[in-house]
């Protein structure tokens, strides 16, 4: 974060802005964060701040925009120039995830707290569609195995997607849990292990 806030042009602001309320997300529950938070937090006014953002929902949807972007950015390039099978590129994919996660604990709970609100939010809805795009690619690879053999074709391919955004998951709960984010990066080639072993059937 720049040293000088004040004096940021107006899309290094909005950056700014965002990467401030991914790092307060890390260290507080989201659904506490208030715009005069955000604003102490990068040595601002409020009035600063609204500036560049006219509602505290524009800030969220600028944010779920950001997760959305650098996630699913981080797992293609996992899988790209991979001579790998689609499979192995999935573990790559999965292990990107939880690195991302690792260096971002904010994310997860940001997502969660959006995902549960009863009403329709620009956020929300952004939330939504990342999920969506996660499992057209996890689909994409899954069809990919089937075809090579990699993957049994019992498999149902829009299940084993959801299977593994799910798995993902589950272990970023089990380590906020825990109060440990970085034991997902010790945990998690074990559990796609056992993913894996399903993915390839009795064979």
């Amino acid at each position: 974060m720049s040293d000088n806030p004040k004096y940021l042009p107006a899309d290094e602001r909005r950056a700014v802005t965002v990467e401030a309320v991914v790092d307060l997300a890390g260290q507080q529950n989201p659904s506490d964060i208030t715009t005069a938070a955000i604003a102490k937090h990068m040595h601002l006014t409020q009035g600063a701040l609204f500036r560049h953002f006219p509602s505290k929902d524009a800030i969220w949807e600028a944010v779920m925009g950001w997760v959305a972007e650098r996630l699913l950015s981080r797992i293609d390039r996992a899988a790209e120039g991979l001579d790998a099978t689609p499979l192995e590129a999935m573990r790559a994919m999965f292990m990107s995830h939880v690195d991302f996660v690792i260096e971002h604990p904010g994310v997860p709970r940001m997502m969660f707290g959006e995902l549960q609100r009863t009403e329709s939010t620009p956020a929300k809805r952004m939330a939504q569609t990342l999920i969506q795009r996660y499992a057209e690619r996890i689909c994409q690879r899954i069809e990919q195995g089937k075809a090579n053999g990699d993957i049994t074709p019992e498999v149902v391919t829009q299940a084993a997607a959801l299977l593994f955004i799910g798995t993902v998951q589950g272990l970023v709960m089990q380590s906020l849990l825990s109060g440990d984010i970085g034991r997902m990066r010790t945990q998690a080639p074990a559990v796609f292990d056992i993913y894996v072993r399903g993915m390839k059937g009795s064979r």
